[in-house]
């Protein structure tokens, strides 16, 4: 079906249904994403207070053929939030429902609005002498329904598994205006279909996300972090087995780093202390959380002796306070802003089997120098099996200069992805870049029940039109 533009008759309806703060002038920050794939010129802006509100706005979206935009903390990299093309959208910011609805201490469950931030989120659930252990690099500015509408993944996927698994319920408003009342506090609830996993992930098209019960975790007593410097990706799988014998569920986390971001660092951010006075090529950080008595730092001091009897460990480094840890975070944590300011060909959000992460570095160093000759940095959470591997120029060159090659450098890299049975989205999502990706690797009969179930619930196709399928 073909949409209409947000013009002004349709702004003038919504005016009479909705108080007049509700809307605002349009600002740039709405009209593109971080990288600046994605932009437009020409929007609606609506800022709901309260879930009826959202009801309405999508309501008369319906009744209008309105295109809507969902936007949350606008830190998706995917393009997800912003529609480039076609008439012009209402953008639904769900920044002002940002109340902390409830805290059950002892159930371990928080409910949130959609738009509070993350950081937030922790912050409550560390109040209450929880942990909320979603992390990721954007948690300061990235909105808990935004999170959940792309499943983000982060640091602690290891231990506690992407936003899909700690969330327990969800209150939405559905394409045709209709709110479901799914905030639910239980841990079992076998009735019917799950319309919480269908909307998590979903990116907007299925509906707008405005609250969650999300779960909690009991604080760990005492945590330890490493960074342990290793000969090779398959001396850090060996070690995070190791590890896991060892220590099982306490790894909290478990990241690679690549010489190449430490190095993009010192040239980009020379402010942040470098850890070894001699850059390794790889390193891997570890963190434990630990319960009751147990001693992180002997536990990682046992670990280290044994990876370095077994010759996976050369060096490294236990921090010995929490101020040496939250340094040692921060390198992990910056290597994307450093990456940001040098300025990548082509990046990649990519996971594949355990067993296949050394193989799969090794081989897409081959297929990337057959091309030309790059700076690749690779890094990323590789305890669960998501490495972020970026392409860029070298020194000398200039980043336009090779931008012709981007579409060969990132089909090489999927290709082989997908030949080692791994996804092209690990945490990310599809949003508007990754449509022909999906389309190329994708299973045929989930891409047509995918359509199905979007035909289903959004018939006049005015949820977030144009992403993860194409329109």
């Amino acid at each position: 079906m073909k949409l209409n533009p947000a013009d002004p008759a349709f702004q003038a309806r919504l005016a009479a249904d909705l108080p007049e703060e509700v809307f605002r002038p349009i600002e740039q920050r709405y009209m593109e994403e971080p990288r600046g794939l994605f932009s437009r010129e020409d929007a609606v802006l609506a800022l709901p207070r309260n879930v009826q509100e959202v009801a309405t706005l999508v309501r008369h979206a319906g009744d209008a053929m309105v295109g809507v935009v969902p936007y949350g903390g606008g830190t998706g990299l995917v393009g997800g939030q912003v529609l480039p093309q076609g008439p012009a959208p209402l953008i639904l910011s769900l920044e002002r429902m940002n109340r902390l609805r409830a805290v059950y201490p002892d159930e371990n469950v928080l409910v949130a609005e959609a738009g509070v931030i993350l950081a937030d989120v922790q912050s409550a659930a560390d109040e209450n002498e929880r942990l909320f252990p979603l992390s990721l690099a954007a948690e300061g500015s990235a909105r808990i329904g935004g999170n959940l509408s792309t499943n983000a993944g982060g640091t602690g996927v290891l231990r506690y598994g992407n936003a899909r698994d700690l969330c327990l319920g969800l209150e939405a408003v559905l394409p045709d205006g209709q709110t479901w009342h799914g905030l639910s506090r239980l841990r079992k609830n076998n009735t019917g279909y799950d319309l919480r996993h269908l909307l998590i992930g979903a990116e907007g098209t299925l509906g707008v996300i405005t609250a969650a019960s999300l779960k909690l975790m009991p604080k760990p007593a005492r945590s330890g972090t490493a960074l342990l410097v290793v000969e090779s990706p398959h001396a850090a799988l060996a070690l995070l087995t190791m590890a896991k014998s060892q220590l099982g569920e306490m790894i909290s986390a478990f990241e690679l780093i690549h010489r190449q971001g430490l190095d993009f660092l010192a040239e980009k951010l020379p402010t942040i202390r470098q850890p070894f006075e001699k850059t390794p090529e790889w390193s891997v950080l570890i963190e434990l959380g630990l319960s009751g008595d147990l001693d992180p730092e002997a536990a990682l001091e046992r670990l280290f002796a044994g990876a370095h009897d077994a010759r996976l460990v050369v060096d490294g480094l236990i921090a010995q306070n929490a101020q040496q840890s939250r340094d040692f975070w921060q390198i992990r944590e910056m290597i994307p802003e450093a990456n940001r300011l040098v300025g990548s060909i082509s990046s990649h959000d990519i996971s594949v089997p355990l067993g296949a992460l050394p193989d799969f570095i090794r081989k897409a160093g081959e297929v990337i120098g057959r091309i030309d000759d790059f700076r690749i940095n690779c890094f990323g959470h590789v305890g669960d099996g998501n490495l972020h591997y970026n392409v860029f120029p070298l020194p000398q060159k200039s980043r336009s200069e090779h931008m012709h090659q981007y579409p060969e450098i990132k089909k090489g890299v999927h290709d082989l992805v997908h030949e080692m049975g791994g996804s092209i989205s690990a945490e990310h999502g599809i949003g508007r870049l990754k449509i022909d990706d999906l389309e190329r690797y994708g299973d045929p009969a989930k891409q047509s029940a995918m359509r199905a179930i979007k035909q289903a619930l959004d018939p006049k196709g005015i949820m977030n039109p144009g992403a993860v399928l194409r329109d």
